[in-house]
């Protein structure tokens, strides 16, 4: 199964700038996902970068690669979900998260998801980042939890 943009905007609560995935190239739901997101220099992350500074300035947010990581374990549990069931996953822990080296405006990060485990209304999802043969990141746990969407909306107000 693939999905395109618009079809991970159906499935996801987040909208520009925070929705980092590009595309999901493949699910098997329940067990795994992989899930691609392309860094651009036109990301707002890079905005209030002055002009002439070093390269290493220019690496990808760390927050914004693990918030990725994290919206492509979400899209895995959506999917893996068995009919009738509702509410919205939000993330609540990460452990053992090793980013091995810095990625770029240019890189195409391909993350490679797999559900741990689903208990009582949480998942937990752990994988790898690469970009192209280099990992560039490792994921040993992360955990979400399901919310009603409705007790969600009503804490805006």
């Amino acid at each position: 199964m693939r999905l395109e943009h618009g079809e991970l905007r159906a499935l996801l609560p987040h909208r520009y700038p925070m929705l980092l995935l590009d595309r999901v190239d493949s699910v098997e739901p329940g067990v795994s996902l992989e899930a691609v997101k392309a860094v651009t220099g036109c990301e707002p992350c890079y905005r209030g970068i002055a002009e002439g500074q070093a390269p290493d300035r220019y690496a990808y947010p760390a927050s914004l690669l693990i918030e990725s990581f994290g919206q492509g374990a979400a899209v895995l549990w959506l999917l893996s979900r068995g009919p009738g069931t509702t509410g919205l996953p939000m993330f609540t822990a990460a452990r053992d998260c090793v980013l091995l080296r810095p990625v770029y405006p240019g890189d195409v990060i391909r993350h490679r998801v797999r559900l741990e485990q689903v208990v009582h209304g949480a998942a937990f999802a752990a994988g790898s980042s690469w970009v192209g043969t280099d990992q560039v990141a490792e994921f040993g746990s992360m955990m979400a939890v399901v919310r009603p969407v409705d007790a969600i909306a009503e804490r805006k107000r």
